[in-house]
This record gives C-alpha cells, sequence and structure tokens, in this order.
C-alpha cells in the first residue's frame, strides 16, 4: 500500500509539475519571439506611445499586439504578470525532488561506493548546492559582469558544469542529474522573483506616478532583459534533464557528469539558432554545429563492443549461476510483485523472474547491470565487479536466437 500511495503522489506532483513547466517555457519562448517580431510601428501610433507592433492570427483571429516605450496614456485597470507559472514551477519540482529522491527510493540518489549519507546529508547537500549556486549567481548578475552578455555566458557554463561534476562525485546519476536540473530551474526562478518582477513593478510605478524612470529602474529593466535572455536559453537543458530519467545510458555513464555538460551546451547553442531567426538572422551553421556535435557525442558516448574472443576463451558460466546471481541482485525489484518497498511493479516494466524473461531484455540488462553498472539501485544489494562480469559473459554466451 505505502508504494501504491507513493506512486500516486508521485504522478500527481510530476503531472502538475509539467503542467506548470509547459506554461512556464511557453510563455517565455512566446514573448521571446513577441519582443523579436515587432517591427516599428506607424507614426500615429508612434504619437501614442508605441514603440514596436505586430500582427497574428491564430484561432480564427487576427491579433493586433503593441509593445509600449513606457506605458499608455491610462493604465488598464487590468495587468497580467507572467510570474504564478515560475513559482508553481519550481514548488512542484521542489516537492518531487522531496518525494521521489529523499525520501522515495534511496537508490535513486545515494550511491554508497561514492558517499555514504544519510537522508539529511543528501538534503543538506542538496539543498544548500541550489541555493549556494543562487547566490553566486545573483552576486554576478549583479555585477559590472553582466554588462558583457558572452563572458558571462561563458562564466555561467563554467559554473555550472562544475556543479555537474560536484553532484556525480557525491550523488548517484540520476540524482546527479536532477539536482542540477533543479540548480538551473533556482536561477531560472530567482530570475524571475529577484530580478524581472521587481523591473516590471518599478516600471508600472512610475507611470501611475506619471515620472520618467530614472537610471535605477532603468539598470533593473536592462538586468531583467538580460535575465529573461538566460532563461531562455536555459529552457531546453532543463526540459532534457527533465525526461533523463528514462535513459540511464546518460546518467549511468561513467562520465555523466560530462555527458550532461556536453548536451547543455549543445541545446542552449541550438536554442540560438531559433532566437536569432526570430530577429530575422538565418545562420543555419549553428544547426549544422549542433547536430555533428550531437553525433560526436553519440560516438563517443557508445559502449564498447564486447570482445567475442574472450567469451569464447572465458569458462562457461553456468544457468544455475544465473540464477542466483539474478534472484540476489535482480528480482528485488524486477519481477512482478516485487518485495521492495518502493515498486509495486517492476521498473520500466522488465521482469526478470526467468531467464527466458532475462533473454529477452538482454541490451537493456547489459547496458544497465555491465556496461553502465547503474544496476541494481545505489548497489544495494552488494553486487561485485566480478559478478557483473559472469552475467556479461552469460549474456553474451547465450546470444541472440
Amino acid at each position: 500500500m505505502h508504494a501504491y500511495l507513493a506512486d500516486w503522489l508521485s504522478l500527481i506532483i510530476r503531472w502538475f509539475h509539467v503542467i506548470a513547466g509547459v506554461a512556464w517555457i511557453g510563455a517565455s519562448f512566446y514573448f521571446v519571439w513577441l519582443d523579436n517580431h515587432l517591427r516599428e510601428p506607424p507614426e500615429w501610433k508612434k504619437q501614442k506611445g508605441i514603440k514596436g507592433d505586430l500582427w497574428a492570427i491564430h484561432g480564427g483571429g487576427i491579433y493586433e499586439v503593441a509593445k509600449y516605450q513606457l506605458g499608455p496614456e491610462e493604465m488598464p485597470r487590468k495587468l497580467h504578470w507572467f510570474k504564478w507559472e515560475a513559482y508553481s514551477t519550481l514548488m512542484s519540482g521542489l516537492a518531487l525532488l522531496f518525494a521521489v529522491y529523499y525520501f522515495g527510493n534511496p537508490g535513486y540518489l545515494i550511491d554508497t561506493s561514492k558517499l555514504a549519507l544519510s537522508t539529511g546529508g543528501a538534503i543538506a547537500i542538496g539543498m544548500g548546492t541550489l541555493i549556494g549556486v543562487m547566490l553566486i549567481y545573483e552576486a554576478l548578475i549583479r555585477s559590472p559582469l553582466s554588462r558583457n552578455g558572452l563572458a558571462f555566458g561563458a562564466v555561467l557554463l563554467v559554473i555550472l558544469v562544475a556543479v555537474s561534476w560536484g553532484m556525480f562525485q557525491v550523488f548517484a546519476g540520476r540524482g546527479a542529474f536532477i539536482h542540477v536540473g533543479a540548480v538551473i530551474g533556482t536561477i531560472m526562478v530567482a530570475n524571475v522573483f529577484l530580478g524581472i518582477v521587481p523591473a516590471q513593478r518599478a516600471l508600472v510605478n512610475a507611470i501611475q506616478q506619471g515620472v520618467e524612470p530614472d537610471a535605477r529602474v532603468a539598470l533593473l529593466a536592462e538586468r531583467a532583459k538580460l535575465r529573461s535572455t538566460h532563461n531562455n536559453y536555459l529552457t531546453l537543458p532543463v526540459i532534457f534533464i527533465m525526461i533523463s530519467n528514462h535513459y540511464p545510458m546518460f546518467y549511468g555513464h561513467a562520465h555523466g557528469w560530462a555527458v550532461l555538460a556536453a548536451i547543455g551546451f549543445i541545446t542552449a547553442f541550438a536554442r540560438h539558432f531559433f532566437n536569432l531567426r526570430h530577429q530575422g538572422i538565418t545562420r543555419p551553421s549553428i544547426l549544422v554545429v549542433s547536430a555533428l556535435l550531437t553525433l560526436a557525442l553519440i560516438w563517443a558516448m557508445a559502449p564498447s563492443r564486447p570482445d567475442t574472443r574472450l567469451t569464447a576463451n572465458a569458462p562457461e558460466v553456468s544457468d544455475q549461476q544465473i540464477r542466483v546471481l539474478v534472484e540476489a541482485h535482480c528480482q528485488g525489484c524486477h519481477v512482478e510483485n516485487p518485495p521492495h518497498p518502493a515498486f509495486q511493479a517492476p521498473p520500466a516494466g522488465i521482469s526478470l523472474a526467468t531467464l527466458e524473461q532475462l533473454k529477452d531484455h538482454r541490451d537493456q540488462v547489459y547496458q544497465a547491470t555491465v556496461a553502465t553498472e547503474y544496476m541494481p539501485l545505489g548497489n544495494t544489494t552488494g553486487i561485485t565487479r566480478e559478478e557483473r562480469d559472469l552475467i556479461g559473459t552469460w549474456l553474451r554466451q547465450v546470444g541472440p536466437e
């Protein structure tokens, strides 16, 4: 019953988190697109204080969108603020972090071969990293470095790569990935809460008071624009991390931190193409380079092919040996009714109750247990390298039929 209710809780929080994230990212993409597509308005609009306009068709109607240099002649009664999408994404993400990783299955987060952590220790490291990196980012964006967008981006990349490496030193791969995503998400929400919304509020206050925005308001607006740009480039890496828990080949890789850093750079770089395209600048070379970097990453990550000569010369592994190993290290989770308290069904739908089922899933088992050593989760069963090699040898010996 505990696993059943835990699954429902995880589903509800995850569902809400995805919905909130879609709303936030969708709004972010739309407003960047909108801002880049505004064109110089006719003179009569300029007289009304309109800086740029845009015409669009959607939902069976034609829309006219106008952006004011400061504000309209009279402030509207209802002004829509886009902030709760960001706040609800962060709150649901943190709830999911606690429900699934801190108080859920410890194998997702803690790898005793790296560091024997208690739940309290894991929370302290995770939350401390989120807050610490966010404070560093805030200090940087309020510094003169913010005036150089390229230099700031390079420094931010170095920081995030360092976070990725650090998380992999203390957490299991899946937990490390999700914490890097949480760090990025925290920075993005802090940009909204600490920068973008205050800048908007200062502008509205100036308009309502009928005064020209002063240098302070102008600086807030400049930084808010930079924060919004950073959020735009960080969205694709965050989306990848959100879905990465389905693919152990990434977070289970021996150099998972570098894999994550590479994917983060490639996706952010590819996003640059679309941002330029919105401004009327087309540079297909960006997508070409992104595609080539992706192919290079695929090649670099590819597991080495088993040496068939080693299999031919290795002592034959008996079915009984494998039955004992699978029962000890796999069937705690991967059977129809898992005895493991965190699961009510076999993870990923993979049951290994029989050797025939093991053969059916040989590729997944080899990848997760032998090549990446990701399974068993957190190695809570204490499987040895020699036992992994026995499983690998047997899988190669039985071969595809």
